[in-house]
């Protein structure tokens, strides 16, 4: 993505501001490494850290596979799952990296995705 994390980590901050119910930002790099990013200050996660690495190399994986539809169903902007205690929200960017979201399930997750993808524009091209 890019070397300077001091970019991803003010976007992380701005993310987690966006919404009191964003529950973490992070990016994660093509070979599923956190680069950037962590949970809101006062919340834990909700998976310990080696769920976190293991969580972090299959969406890494299921990125990279989605590619498979694009000249078919044309790009994935953003994938969301609703789980029984937190929904979680990935956003592809440059080079397989990805950006993911946790959010309280209460959220209204039919505009927050909209407005993740107008503020991390500038960087699903930054190389």
């Amino acid at each position: 993505m890019v070397d300077d994390t001091g970019i991803l980590e003010k976007s992380c901050q701005k993310l987690l501001k966006l919404d009191p119910k964003v529950r973490s930002a992070r990016f994660i790099n093509s070979r599923g490494h956190l680069i950037a990013g962590g949970m809101k200050e006062g919340l834990l996660s909700l998976e310990n850290q080696k769920q976190d690495e293991m969580m972090f190399m299959e969406l890494a994986l299921r990125v990279r596979m989605r590619h498979e539809f694009d000249n078919e169903f044309g790009k994935v902007h953003f994938s969301m799952s609703y789980r029984d205690k937190v929904i979680l929200m990935s956003f592809p960017l440059v080079n397989n990296d990805v950006l993911l979201l946790s959010c309280e399930k209460d959220i209204n997750f039919g505009k927050l995705p909209f407005k993740i993808l107008k503020i991390i524009e500038s960087l699903k091209n930054l190389k």
